[in-house]
């Protein structure tokens, strides 16, 4: 039955004062500071959480997580995005290889920083570009991520092979000089990528939210996470991005990003506006 009008505008002003009181009691029960994020996004994560934990409300939902700290990762979990695939948008990775790539074959060491890397399928795609370009030896690859489980399963590196056929067209028009099948061994219904492609990576727990300057970078690489936060955090992460840059640096957002909005803007200059690709200027 459909609610009058003026009842279910009272139900969403209650559901927007839990969703506070949720966002407050994760922040200072755990750390964990969701409050700059965007809004509809967020309280859509919350609904979702509150079916997943079988809470009658979100009001049930912030008591289940105050008084049970064992689950406060499936909430961040939850509460983060960690969607992506191999070789996402190739001609972003096809900008990094032919734009980027001969730029970092300038430095004897290279630090890259992925940040919001979810299960991991942009760093192996990333590894494998660097592989076949000669750099990967000489590079580390940070990878960060404020959901521990996220981590774990990028560690893994275990993937359903029915994603292999999109990421193998996506790979050659990624600018791929092999073949996508040479990096991974298939078992029954999934792929598990050779282990050699996170040799040189570390993997790591960031909150873009309230942690600092992780590492100083070469090639920064934060896609499709920014569109989850509003726009003061957003600006000051990208502050924090400049900061964490070396000069003549490289920054890669989303393609739904860019920076045009921030103050951070006239830090940069464009370097491939298609793969919202950017440089810092060299006068940091």
């Amino acid at each position: 039955m459909n609610l009058p009008p003026e009842a279910a505008r009272d139900d969403l002003a209650l559901e927007e004062i839990e969703v506070d009181l949720f966002v407050e009691a994760l922040n200072r029960r755990y750390g964990y500071d969701f409050r700059d994020y965007s809004r509809a996004s967020l309280t859509r994560r919350v609904r979702n959480l509150v079916v997943t934990f079988g809470a009658g409300s979100v009001a049930d939902l912030t008591a289940l997580v105050l008084h049970t700290p064992g689950r406060v990762g499936e909430v961040i979990a939850g509460l983060s995005v960690p969607v992506s695939e191999f070789f996402r948008d190739p001609h972003v990775f096809l900008a990094l290889k032919e734009k980027v790539f001969p730029h970092l074959a300038s430095y004897p060491e290279v630090n890259v920083w992925q940040a919001g890397c979810a299960h991991g399928e942009e760093v192996y795609s990333l590894a494998i570009l660097l592989s076949e370009a000669g750099l990967y030896e000489r590079t580390r690859i940070y990878a960060t991520d404020i959901s521990a489980a996220a981590l774990a399963r990028a560690r893994e590196g275990i993937f359903p092979l029915a994603d292999a056929r999109d990421a193998a067209r996506r790979y050659l028009a990624s600018g791929g000089a092999g073949s996508f099948s040479d990096y991974y061994h298939a078992r029954y219904d999934l792929m598990k990528l050779d282990e050699r492609l996170i040799s040189r990576v570390t993997f790591a727990e960031h909150n873009l939210v309230t942690d600092g300057v992780f590492c100083e970078a070469h090639l920064i690489l934060c896609r499709n996470v920014l569109i989850y936060f509003n726009t003061p955090l957003q600006d000051k992460v990208l502050h924090g991005f400049a900061q964490s840059l070396v000069r003549g640096g490289f920054l890669c957002v989303g393609t739904r990003e860019n920076l045009e909005f921030s103050s951070a803007r006239s830090q940069f200059q464009v370097a491939d506006a298609a793969a919202q690709l950017y440089r810092l200027k060299a006068g940091k």
